[in-house]
């Protein structure tokens, strides 16, 4: 069982954590985005996250990390209980890397691209991009674990992104702003009933 680690790395990935906070205060007035909005936005950001996941197990399985992919479903899930996700950077040969630092940049790309066409308000628009990522990186670990149960445990070890450099940090760590995030966006959009202008 893998010890607690609080930092993540490089050092600048915990200000991370500062994002609810931070979002509250910039939106503690009430969110231009309503409930229905925000359904949708979870709907895709889950669907989207569901995708990656799978994406994540297809590059495992071209390289060799996951043996039991020929077989069933199962037989995968039970294959990959000494699967280490930190370790399986050293293992990527240079062109699946760069295709998947190219991937993690369009995948940014289309979660911009959906907040740009929530709303024609920047608040709500910075809004919807947060709400949707954090939904989406919380999909994305919830498909890793269905398909192959990894991780095993909040403790294990996770590469978030490779831009510009590797962030490494205990699956805790990102769930955790994830899940405070969405409750923070959604304690607000609460408030927004309160002022009919808002509405479409």
């Amino acid at each position: 069982m893998p010890s607690f680690q609080l930092w993540a790395e490089p050092w600048w990935v915990n200000l991370l954590i500062l994002i609810p906070f931070v979002t509250f205060f910039a939106f503690r007035k009430g969110l231009a985005l309503n409930w229905r909005q925000l359904m949708i936005l979870a709907v895709f950001a889950t669907a989207f996250g569901f995708v990656e996941g799978a994406v994540v197990v297809y590059l495992r399985s071209a390289i060799g990390l996951l043996p039991g992919y020929t077989g069933t479903l199962s037989e995968l899930q039970h294959s990959s209980e000494g699967y280490h996700q930190e370790r399986s950077l050293a293992q990527f040969p240079p062109s699946l890397l760069s295709i998947e630092v190219s991937r993690e940049a369009a995948t940014i790309v289309m979660l911009v691209c959906v907040a740009l066409l929530t709303s024609p308000l920047a608040r709500a628009r910075w809004a919807a991009f947060l709400w949707t990522f954090a939904i989406w990186d919380s999909a994305y670990y919830a498909g890793l674990w269905t398909i192959v149960r990894w991780p095993a445990s909040f403790k294990d070890l996770d590469i978030l992104f490779l831009i510009p450099v590797p962030w490494i940090a205990q699956v805790w760590f990102p769930l955790l702003v994830s899940m405070l995030t969405v409750a923070v966006i959604a304690l607000l959009s609460g408030k927004r009933s309160t002022s009919p202008a808002l509405h479409p």
